[in-house]
């Protein structure tokens, strides 16, 4: 196997550290990204830091783009009553824009293969071989693995189980400037969805918000569903009047799914989103992303090694680790999404910061992971 490289399909956060971490082992991968970089994609853009101290191992932690500092969180009702808490972990804000970027840069200097601007558009697997084909090329390999996101084409070919339910949710991302604490990270409520808001580098604020596909089909567009909607929370009436847009219009992301997904498709080894995306709410995608490229990691670098690797017990392990680190998370995510979006239950989630502030606390904690290197 010494010759043979791992191919990666997708150029997100999963897909670049496990390169990276491969290319540290001295591990030949090609990551193959649709997309070119830099690039915005429509995400919180926060990262726990749990994996501050892995990202410093691995000489990846971002500051020379001197990434905000993040340790208090506020929630507001879709009234705009609010409520702070302190986190006890906190965590960074920076772009995807700008730490895919970097990210790529120093796989590129560690000598990670790349195509950009490709489109896997089959994956298929016999004989203990993939083949991988885009547009107009095949590749063989004897691992891939899968970090394309909340939704690809590879979904829709595997018949992954989540691709034939519709979702309802809509993703909308802009970056802003907008007086708004440093230290803060925001979740605002309105009817049907919740937006959240937090620095990035470069005094930029990230403002992405969750809504349901009716609210956009009833009002015809994005902005007047803004106003008719998002405005109802007279704190994000006054965040959107009072900000600067840096961008025309909006990233924006369609048929979000929270369905259960499996870690191993057809013997493809899935991560971040891929394997199973966390509510936005939470905060902890990026994190999850990141801990996945390293469990896989953990376990792809003996089995690249050895004369005659098992599959079947990496698979088996692989789904075992990924489960016991996040299938808790991600049902604890889907319950609590549940006092959002909504008026009754916005404020019974603020009266519980309020007036349970210890167990608000430790439903924070219960979406997270321990901290890792």
């Amino acid at each position: 196997m010494a010759e043979d490289k791992i191919i990666i399909v997708g150029g997100g956060l999963g897909g670049l550290i496990a390169s990276l971490r491969l290319a540290e082992a001295g591990i030949p991968s090609i990551v193959i990204e649709k997309r070119t970089y830099p690039q915005q994609r429509v995400c919180g853009e926060y990262i726990s830091h749990e994996v501050t101290p892995f990202l410093k191992s691995l000489r990846v932690y971002p500051e020379s783009l001197h990434p905000a500092q993040i340790s208090r969180f506020q929630l507001s009702s879709v009234s705009g009553r609010s409520a702070v808490l302190p986190l006890d972990l906190g965590g960074f804000g920076v772009s995807r824009y700008a730490f895919d970027n970097f990210l790529y840069s120093r796989a590129r200097e560690a000598g990670v293969e790349f195509l950009l601007d490709t489109e896997v558009h089959a994956v298929h697997f016999a004989n203990d071989r993939f083949e991988v084909k885009t547009a107009d090329r095949s590749f063989e390999a004897r691992v891939v693995i899968g970090a394309f996101g909340k939704r690809s084409r590879i979904d829709v070919q595997l018949k992954r189980s989540f691709v034939q339910k519709r979702s309802p949710y809509v993703g909308v991302k802009y970056h802003v400037r907008v007086q708004h604490p440093h230290d803060l990270i925001a979740l605002h409520n309105f009817p049907g969805g919740y937006c959240g808001m937090s620095h990035v580098e470069d005094g930029k604020v990230n403002l992405c918000y969750l809504t349901h596909r009716d609210n956009v089909k009833a009002y015809g567009n994005i902005r007047d569903m803004e106003q008719a909607v998002l405005y109802q929370n007279p704190l994000l009436r006054n965040i959107f009047m009072g900000a600067e847009f840096l961008s025309a219009r909006p990233e924006t992301i369609n048929e979000i799914s929270f369905e259960t997904k499996q870690p191993v498709e057809d013997h493809i080894l899935m991560l971040g989103d891929a394997a199973g995306m966390i509510t936005p709410l939470c905060g902890n995608g990026m994190a999850m992303a990141i801990r996945s490229a390293k469990i896989v990691t953990d376990l792809l670098i003996p089995y690249y090694h050895r004369a005659a690797p098992d599959r079947a017990a990496l698979e088996k392990l692989y789904t075992a680790q990924w489960r016991a680190q996040f299938a808790a998370h991600l049902w604890r995510g889907r319950q609590i999404q549940r006092l959002f979006g909504s008026e009754t239950a916005s404020r019974l989630a603020i009266g519980l910061v309020v007036h349970v502030r210890p167990l608000a606390k430790a439903i924070v904690r219960s979406t997270h992971g321990s901290v890792f290197a």
